[in-house]
């Protein structure tokens, strides 16, 4: 992980002079290459595979909470809230676990987690103990071979239930809580070929959670709508791509309506638009890199439309695909990340008004945090986000500076030296343009 020095430098009188002299300038939309600053890496443990994003200790930071497949651990990490995290908390679940899912399960106020164990065919249970701490798991059994949990209240009870999908029998688990965050034995519904990470919304808008599941053997997606108890109908199977792996749901075209974003291990994500009534519209592929393993949908580049980050596991970078504004997608950009990119995580981390990514980085055992600098205003320099490029921006870079932040780090080096005072008058010279 990369140190950040805070020991603060004299301010060179050329900065001072150049920003209490900078014309106030109003910003413009970022370059789509510039939208994310070089990752940040935290250690995570052996072989993150899966990420989630929430307040763990309660501090109003997002806090992140990692599976490690091959050392059968949970990790928190803690947001010191200004984006940069610091590992607090392992805890051991079952034999290789595949994916995590964060909810309040007891409805204690404090989000629990919830990890599926591929080989014991079980799923761990940790609650949350109120301070970001998580009691000893307790374990479900589940069959056969899960895969993924996903949580969401699907009989309408104000619990959060739990959704496994299982590749050993090719189906999807629904288990209802009992109020307590204990919960009731799975019922099972029939899906495809080898279901893996499923998605929970509002699929057919009548206000209760439907579930979708990619297929990976048999290039489909499963749709299951709620009949509002928590029971599902027969699912409807739609075309996604070859061998989908995953899927992120989100109103895409502005209708209302949630959307189907897929990744398909054939190099391409897919879209499926929803008319509105549950179905969906024959897929619309867009290339990304090699081997996609997770699609996140989220407003990148702060225009209002939501966008999508998908982590590409073979060709060890970000594709980010920007919408036009009705639902489809610019060509990609890609970012650099760790070896072996798996899943995403969105959060304001740093709490700039703009989204940020962590992803695992499975090969590095590491979490790299990307920043985001297009922000609500547009402009690396506009630091106080008031839409303007003032002296008050070089005070708060001097405050960012002393605290260790990597916003700060704006020479990208991972460390706070002299260098990034030299990069900040740079930017603060040219302005918001």
């Amino acid at each position: 992980m990369p140190e950040f020095r805070t020991a603060l430098p004299a301010v060179p009188s050329a900065l001072m002079a150049s920003a209490l002299a900078a014309a106030t300038t109003l910003a413009q939309p970022c370059d789509p290459t510039e939208i994310f600053r070089p990752q940040t890496a935290y250690d995570a443990g052996d072989g993150p595979v899966s990420i989630v994003v929430g307040d763990l200790d309660g501090d109003g930071d997002g806090d992140l909470a990692v599976v490690n497949a091959f050392d059968d651990t949970v990790v928190t990490l803690r947001n010191d809230g200004v984006g940069a995290f610091v590992r607090v908390g392992r805890y051991v679940v079952g034999t290789l676990p595949t994916s995590i899912a964060i909810a309040d399960l007891d409805g204690d106020g404090s989000p629990d987690l919830a990890v599926t164990n591929f080989q014991d065919d079980t799923m761990s249970v940790l609650l949350n103990e109120g301070d970001g701490s998580f009691a000893d798991s307790v374990e479900y059994d589940i069959e056969r071979s899960p895969a993924s949990v996903s949580a969401a209240d699907l009989d309408g009870d104000g619990n959060v239930d739990l959704v496994t999908t299982n590749i050993g029998n090719d189906t999807v688990s629904v288990l209802l809580n009992n109020g307590d965050g204990t919960f009731a034995p799975e019922i099972h519904y029939a899906a495809g070929d080898q279901p893996q990470v499923a998605a929970i919304g509002d699929l057919d808008g009548d206000g209760d959670p439907d579930i979708a599941v990619p297929n990976f053997s048999s290039d489909t997606v499963s749709v299951f709508l709620n009949d509002g108890a928590g029971t599902l109908t027969s699912e409807q199977q739609y075309r996604a791509g070859s061998f989908p792996w995953s899927m992120s749901l989100g109103d895409l075209d502005a209708d209302g309506d949630a959307d189907l974003a897929i990744t398909n291990l054939d190099g391409t994500v897919s879209v499926l638009p929803n008319p509105g009534d549950g179905t969906f519209d024959v897929r619309v592929p867009y290339d990304v890199g090699i081997s996609p393993q997770s699609v996140a949908i989220a407003d990148l580049n702060s225009d209002g439309a939501p966008d999508l980050a998908v982590a590409n596991d073979a060709s060890d970078d970000l594709s980010v695909l920007l919408n036009t504004g009705d639902g489809t997608f610019t060509t990609q950009v890609l970012y650099g990340v760790g070896e072996n990119p798996a899943s995403i995580a969105v959060a304001d981390f740093d709490t700039d008004g703009d989204a940020d990514l962590a992803i695992t980085n499975s090969n590095d055992d590491a979490v790299g945090v990307l920043l985001n600098q297009c922000g609500p205003f547009r402009c690396r320099v506009d630091l106080d986000g008031d839409g303007e490029a003032t002296v008050f921006d070089f005070f708060e870079f001097l405050n960012l500076f002393d605290a260790g932040s990597p916003i700060a780090d704006f020479d990208g080096d991972g460390a706070l030296t002299l260098f990034d005072f030299i990069e900040f008058q740079k930017a603060f010279d040219t302005g918001c343009p």
